[in-house]
């Protein structure tokens, strides 16, 4: 190890857990990010501090004023000029440690993709903002043998969840069905506390640390959940792997081979995309009324909820499906679906 290195990570050095072995580890690791939000922007720069050789970072949005209240690397000039969030954070990463390889995909994960960019990867970490994109995840996870590791957060409540095939189960042994479009709350909806965040993401680049730099016997096995505003916390302990698991026990992988994957189509002169969930169920419009109403104009009838926001408009039906005006780019449109609608 080099003079400067060995002087930039000398934390690292002395800390008895990682030592020089263990930085040497990280040091030659390649870490995918699918996210670059707020979870996503912190993982980064936490893991670019800590010195992995590479960092591939995948997203499909840009930096909106929203953002700047917890997304802290983004800047207002990056807000003003929409940039998109994979570049405007490498290029941040690229001032905080020129060594580290950073890579920048302005792009959707998905299932025609997700393989491609696991290439050579030893970890992925979850920023992502819907629990599609993670069933995605924990579906490469377990064919590719990758460890990964789970994160969420909205209003107060965060949770962080490390998974490592075939050391332990994956996420769908403790819940099997991905959660149907609008049955749950999104930051948009709920909102979202400032340093929340930053705290699920230290969690997890804790969790990705030991896992890279090979203490695999201090990996937390459960999922850890809290509320930071009612000073709250649970801890769910890994059961056994499910050998009747869908996914690691079966080996079926639904949403990689896109049996699961939400369809955005564009439709041919309309200015607008239509959003088709693989899973459908009766929404709750009286719910989805309650959350849209303080952020924007809601029209609602018995068959068809129509809600307009930020210059688009969100024709949702009963059964999940919607048509998103304002835009014909599909990625944008499943963005705005996961943001207000969920998934």
């Amino acid at each position: 190890m080099a003079d400067l290195d060995r002087e930039r990570y000398s934390r690292h050095l002395v800390f008895p857990g990682i030592k020089e072995e263990g930085q040497e580890r990280i040091s030659s690791s390649v870490v995918i990010v699918i996210g670059c939000g707020a979870l996503g922007s912190a993982q980064a720069e936490m893991l670019a501090r800590a010195g992995v050789a590479e960092l591939r970072l995948v997203d499909r949005d840009f930096v909106e004023w929203s953002n700047l209240q917890r997304q802290t690397l983004f800047t207002e000039a990056d807000a003003r000029d929409s940039i998109p969030k994979a570049l405007a954070l490498s290029r941040e990463l690229k001032r905080i440690n020129s060594h580290c390889g950073i890579f920048a995909h302005v792009e959707d994960f998905n299932s025609s993709n997700a393989e491609e960019f696991l290439l050579g990867v030893h970890l992925i970490l979850d920023g992502s903002d819907n629990f599609q994109t993670r069933y995605l995840i924990n579906d490469c996870s377990v064919k590719l043998n990758v460890p990964w590791v789970y994160g969420a957060c909205v209003g107060s409540n965060g949770a962080m969840a490390p998974f490592m095939p075939p050391k332990t189960p994956c996420l769908r042994c403790l819940f099997p069905d991905c959660p149907a479009p609008g049955e749950g709350p999104t930051c948009d909806t709920a909102g979202i506390v400032t340093p929340l965040p930053r705290w699920v993401a230290a969690m997890q680049v804790g969790e990705a640390l030991k896992m890279l730099s090979g203490a695999l016997d201090k990996v937390n096995r459960a999922l850890v959940s809290f509320d930071s505003w009612a000073n709250t916390s649970q801890k769910l302990d890994y059961p056994a792997s499910d050998p009747l698991c869908v996914c690691c026990g079966r080996r079926h992988f639904d949403f990689l081979e896109g049996l699961q994957e939400t369809e955005a189509i564009p439709l041919c002169g309309r200015n607008a995309v239509q959003i088709m969930p693989k899973r459908k169920q009766r929404l709750d419009f009286s719910l989805l009324e309650r959350r849209f109403s303080p952020l924007g104009s809601v029209t609602l009838s018995d068959h068809l909820l129509k809600f307009c926001v930020a210059g688009y408009e969100l024709a949702i039906f009963l059964d999940g499906r919607a048509i998103v005006k304002g835009t014909t780019d599909p990625a944008a449109a499943k963005s705005l679906y996961a943001r207000y609608v969920g998934n």
